[in-house]
């Protein structure tokens, strides 16, 4: 009964702790910035037409197209324990060349190069 009473008392005394020092070193004056309707880095006043950089759209696909890879592969060391591994090990290597191979025709067409 005591340790539950014991359990029940600090928690309490580390909670009451938490709050109090978060009302305590929070910034209490948000400035201008803080303020504004948007936080992504473009001004909100200004013209919703600005040109966008086809660079940073190829980037953001390349991202995704890797960010899949890895997922689609994750579970690869798990798959290797199935009956026929060597059929998972086949798909593997057939993922892995047909990205290999999509980057190297990127690389080859210039995608990568940031300079214009």
């Amino acid at each position: 009964m005591n340790m539950i009473m014991f359990m029940i008392t600090s928690t309490l005394a580390l909670s009451t702790i938490l709050i109090t020092l978060n009302f305590w070193l929070t910034q209490m004056s948000p400035d201008s910035e803080k303020l504004s309707p948007y936080e992504c880095g473009f001004d909100p006043l200004g013209s919703a037409r600005l040109p966008f950089s086809i660079r940073f759209f190829l980037v953001a696909i390349l991202f995704l197209l890797f960010d899949l890879e890895i997922a689609l592969l994750l579970p690869l060391p798990w798959a290797i324990q199935l009956k026929s591994p060597t059929t998972t090990l086949t798909w593997t290597f057939i993922i892995i060349l047909l990205l290999t191979l999509g980057l190297i025709y990127e690389w080859a067409q210039g995608g990568l190069e940031w300079a214009e």
